[in-house]
């Protein structure tokens, strides 16, 4: 099982802290920094515990999981912490989600939890235990460049394997964070990861994977909205774009930007989608699909680890391939605005944009607002 962690000192003098979820992932980079011969801790957060998800084998970080994680420590010979962040997990990421749901956006609890919980209070953990790195099963690359009098600096890339890539959940990590991090699994595809784990008889081997939202045992993620934002399943009305009133829905909370399913309004020539939610009217205001054509958008909060580009590609979901786009920004601002080369559809505030060059992921932010493309530039589209 041979892995680099890009240490400047003999593996046997270095210490590795090691994220670990009780998923297949974290459990083999930490078999692979045991390997190398380097003082290896592993560490489990316990970020919520409600219900069946302490019971339900493919959550994370819940009862389950930091047994799991236990097992395949002891199954190393490798110490293993547990710390208790449900409090801070419950205001950073749960609440925030709540909100962000409520006033009508379409949140990505992934990437606040990267930013937050799991990179900033682990890496300040791992220091504090001496550790030379945090290493993470997260599927991305971190390439180290060589750059003249400034040194050798590292860039995050995509993961090797298109199907597992996870760069869109990290376009937070800031250059001194990725100065620390490594990620021994950018480069495998999760076929070869799962081999490794069978070979060193851990018992996650084969453990489903977790889904996107942690904290949802279910996936139903209006009641876990409702029962945090009661306001949101109060029933208003769904209007046209032009104010006509066509019928009633049973809450915002149900809804979001792009949607067409539940929209129970018939006698239209054309099925009608959701194209912006007034959570203080709980009005939906729903329209054709070629209403969802965006032409720009306004980004916030924006994390740069690169120079200074404008001509890019940007994802504005997950599972959306990247798309051209003029990025109006500077580094050291917090804010800028991209115009896609052609309209985009599924564009909602709330939403992260992450912007790439080739391979490279150059930085991101979250979608404020979005201009809506004109119906010629949307029928072209």
């Amino acid at each position: 099982m041979p892995a680099t962690f890009d240490l400047d000192r003999p593996a046997g003098d270095t210490r590795i802290v090691v994220a670990m979820s009780g998923g297949v992932d974290s459990s083999v980079v930490a078999a692979m920094a045991a390997r190398s011969g380097a003082e290896v801790i592993g560490v489990t957060l316990q970020l919520y515990d409600h219900g069946e998800a302490v019971k339900r084998s493919g959550s994370c970080c819940a009862g389950q999981d930091i047994y799991d994680a236990k097992t395949v420590c002891d199954r190393l010979g490798i110490a293993h912490y547990v710390l208790d962040y449900e409090s801070r997990f419950r205001t950073g990421v749960i609440d925030k989600f709540a909100d962000e749901y409520a006033a009508g956006r379409t949140p990505v609890p992934c990437s606040l939890c990267n930013q937050g919980v799991k990179f900033v209070d682990l890496i300040a953990f791992a220091k504090e235990l001496g550790a030379d790195c945090l290493a993470t099963g997260h599927y991305v690359r971190r390439v180290v460049v060589a750059n003249g009098k400034e040194g050798d600096k590292p860039q995050l890339w995509k993961g090797r394997d298109p199907a597992r890539d996870q760069s869109y959940f990290l376009y937070g990590t800031t250059a001194d964070q990725l100065d620390y991090l490594r990620f021994p699994l950018g480069d495998l595809p999760k076929s070869e990861v799962r081999k490794l784990a069978e070979a060193e008889g851990l018992v996650v081997a084969n453990k489903p994977d977790s889904q996107d939202i942690c904290f949802v045992p279910d996936g139903d993620y209006a009641s876990l909205v409702k029962k945090l934002r009661p306001e949101t399943a109060a029933p208003g009305e769904i209007v046209a774009m032009d104010g006509t009133k066509l019928g009633t829905h049973q809450g915002v909370v149900h809804f979001t930007i792009g949607q067409r399913r539940g929209i129970e309004v018939g006698g239209q020539k054309e099925p009608l989608y959701v194209v912006r939610i007034e959570p203080d009217t709980k009005r939906l205001v729903v329209g054709p699909r070629r209403a969802l054509a965006v032409a720009s958008a306004s980004v916030a909060g924006l994390n740069w680890l690169a120079e200074d580009q404008s001509e890019v590609y940007a994802k504005v979901r997950s599972m959306a391939p990247a798309v051209p786009v003029h990025w109006d920004g500077a580094v050291g601002k917090d804010d800028g605005r991209l115009t896609f080369a052609r309209p985009e559809y599924g564009v909602a505030p709330g939403q992260s944009a992450v912007f790439y060059d080739g391979e490279r992921l150059l930085g991101g932010g979250t979608i404020t607002a979005t201009e809506a493309a004109t119906i010629d530039e949307a029928v072209a589209a």
